[in-house]
């Protein structure tokens, strides 16, 4: 039973999760209407799409410095910031680059929130609720991309500026994440390892796992970051001793977006015209997608802490290898009939949603050291947002070459390999503290 203190500050931080979604899908809705009023040539129309995305990949990659220097805390009030002036700014946006700026400070607002709050919420979770805490963030991603299809579906963008009202809604959950976020302490974590401030991190050590001994939790904190004959340890992320996790970071995350879920979900449509459905089907294809991400997250992470990772992985797997050779199939031998096509990708997104989509954040937040999990988790996520942009960018290129059949195909093997990494390499880290992870499973 997690106690509601520990649930509040959680599901104030995966606000941050709920607009980084919100952010990703709202431009869905205002795209078309943005290329008319400024006459954009489809170059500056990909640019305008793609901006946030890019703004994503460097915040990731950046994101773990001030997570680091100033704390979980002020980071995620200043998240709370850049969202708050993207959504208030690319409402307002006068011109075209006013608007490409304010964008751009969205997406870095989406980047550096997938690398702290997971974080945060991996630091201040006790461990038998860890999976479940931390999946409250891929929740509220899906959620936000939920809200925002939803938003857009009912200001409708037939009037002149209904598309400056889809993207100033976002106004109000930023503002309330920025006002929220103020109510939750720091990490004890952190405040231990950079700051020595003992006293006050064992006081919300307390509050967030009452039952535990608040006083073996500090001294194995402390512990976690000396050597063997008690000096201070030092070395970067990408020194010999954490190898493993590195390595479990980088496969997970490619994996990740190996299986193709950016390239379903931002091309859904063209999938299905290439399956020879009309185009009514689209807006089916964009609700139903999003419906059926939303409900198996939510059953995950009800499942997470129970099961445990890796089960949700090797099931998961499974399911997108079935899922994908039978899209193949479907497009080797044209058989697109009854809906054969959306049928299987929407089966595909409930394996994607129950396993990797909910595991990932949780799993890289736990698997690295206390002095180097802001870096490590800076790894894992711009590895995630990498990718994204190359399925993004080379999917219409690789379909068109290839054709639908080998496409699907290559996706399923890409699967096959997630299986046997799950299988043979990925270690359970369910009912487990963060230093003992570290302890056990990652520098053996």
């Amino acid at each position: 039973m997690t106690n509601t203190k520990v649930f509040f500050w959680a599901t104030v931080v995966a606000l941050g999760g709920f607009l980084f979604g919100f952010d990703t899908a709202v431009i869905s809705g205002a795209e078309k209407a943005i290329q008319q009023l400024w006459q954009l040539s489809v170059v500056e129309h990909g640019l305008t799409v793609s901006i946030a995305l890019i703004g994503t990949v460097l915040g990731a990659l950046f994101g773990g410095i001030p997570s680091d220097k100033y704390g979980r805390k002020i980071t995620l009030f200043a998240i709370a910031v850049l969202y708050l002036l993207s959504s208030i700014g690319t409402a307002l946006a006068p011109d075209w680059i006013t608007f490409l700026i304010f964008r751009f400070l969205g997406g870095v607002g989406v980047g550096v929130s997938s690398v702290t709050a997971p974080l945060y919420i991996s630091e201040i979770a006790p461990a038998h609720a860890r999976g479940k805490l931390v999946g409250m963030f891929q929740f509220n991603v899906v959620f936000g991309i939920l809200i925002a299809y939803l938003t857009n579906y009912l200001i409708g963008g037939e009037a002149e500026n209904d598309w400056r009202w889809m993207l100033g809604v976002q106004a109000f959950p930023s503002l309330v994440f920025l006002v929220t976020v103020l109510m939750v302490p720091e990490s004890p974590r952190w405040l231990i390892l950079k700051k020595g401030r003992i006293e006050e991190a064992k006081m919300t050590l307390k509050i967030a796992n009452p039952e535990a001994d608040a006083n073996k939790m500090v001294a194995d904190i402390v512990l976690s970051s000396q050597n063997a004959d008690g000096s201070q340890a030092k070395g970067s992320l990408f020194s010999k001793q954490f190898r493993t996790p590195v390595m479990l970071a980088i496969l997970f995350a490619f994996f990740n977006q190996a299986s193709g879920i950016n390239a379903i979900i931002y091309y859904a449509p063209r999938i299905f015209e290439m399956a020879g459905l009309g185009k009514s089907s689209a807006l089916l294809s964009s609700a139903g997608i999003g419906l059926i991400n939303f409900l198996f997250t939510l059953l995950a992470i009800n499942f997470i802490d129970r099961f445990g990772r890796r089960t949700l992985m090797l099931i998961g797997s499974v399911g997108l290898i079935l899922t994908l050779g039978l899209v193949a199939k479907a497009f080797y031998f044209e058989e697109f009939t009854s809906y054969s096509v959306p049928v299987y990708l929407f089966v595909y997104i409930a394996f994607f949603a129950f396993s990797q989509g909910a595991v990932i954040w949780v799993f890289i937040s736990e698997i690295f050291p206390n002095k180097v999990r802001a870096s490590g988790q800076a790894l894992g996520s711009f590895t995630h947002w990498f990718m994204a942009a190359i399925i993004a960018f080379t999917f219409p290129y690789i379909a068109d070459t290839l054709g639908g059949g080998n496409t699907f195909l290559l996706f399923s093997v890409m699967m096959v390999l997630q299986l046997l990494f799950v299988w043979r390499i990925m270690p359970e880290t369910k009912n487990t503290s963060l230093e003992q992870i570290e302890k056990t499973v990652v520098m053996h």
